[in-house]
């Protein structure tokens, strides 16, 4: 298997840690991965599949580092005291990759795993003109769940399990106005949160919704070896979403 042949540098925007990659032939149209990391923020740079991949279609990533937010619109003092993780998406992170990369909505792909699945989902969800594409592998949607062990952090951002499930992705789902390209896909044997994901997929399949996912692959519950395993999918939608979004008549 060949190696990645691009480059991960470390900046900063808006004073806080992000990490992000260049392909050796980046495309012509300028499309961008905006990755969310899991619980851990395991930088993707010890997982070179998704580099490879990044490589074969010439995306840019930008990975920003929000420890454990979960990507909500609530301050988590882990991050930050006063700025919640999405508000630093869309007032920060958009704004350079319009200056830095010359790229801006609908050329921006969201690609997450576990806690940056779920909040990838729920960003395009929330606000589907500026992410219509959207790919999460393993999402911990129904992270209500960690609020009812106590989950320092997410007790941190709401008062009780309920307030938590309102904030959810599949609670942010507008029946008329939705992301046009959304992926997901969860392994069978991730008992914590596969449920999760297959009542995601019944509400968007009542609703309508066009989406595509797979939560039949099992390839190591939910892990790294999961994650890299459907990578190449995952990746695979980005582009050709983004394509699809480039070539898109309004």
């Amino acid at each position: 298997m060949t190696s990645a042949t691009g480059h991960w540098q470390s900046l900063e925007i808006a004073g806080h840690a992000c990490h992000a990659y260049e392909p050796a032939e980046p495309s012509p149209h300028g499309y961008a991965v905006l990755y969310l990391h899991c619980v851990g923020a395991v930088p993707l740079a010890e997982h070179p599949a998704f580099e490879r991949l990044f490589d074969q279609y010439g995306l840019r990533c930008l990975a920003p580092v929000t420890g454990e937010s979960w990507w909500t619109d609530r301050v988590s003092p882990q991050f930050d005291p006063a700025k919640s993780a999405e508000r630093f998406l869309l007032d920060d992170v958009l704004p350079w990759l319009a200056e830095q990369w010359a790229v801006q909505p609908p050329r921006i792909g969201l690609l997450g795993v576990s806690m940056g699945g779920q909040g990838a989902l729920k960003l395009a969800y929330k606000y589907p003109d500026r992410f219509p594409v959207a790919a999460a592998i393993s999402p911990a949607i129904d992270y209500q769940q960690w609020v009812e062990t106590g989950d320092p952090h997410l007790c941190a951002q709401y008062p009780d399990p309920e307030a938590a499930r309102q904030d959810t992705a599949t609670l942010h789902i507008h029946p008329l106005n939705w992301p046009r390209n959304q992926w997901f896909c969860c392994d069978p044997a991730d008992e914590l949160w596969h449920d999760g994901g297959d009542r995601l997929h019944m509400k968007l399949y009542s609703l309508g919704v066009p989406h595509t996912c797979d939560l039949e692959t099992t390839a190591g519950g939910h892990s790294w070896q999961y994650y890299e395993h459907m990578a190449p999918a995952a990746v695979k939608f980005v582009h050709e979403s983004l394509e699809s979004e480039r070539r898109r008549v309004v």
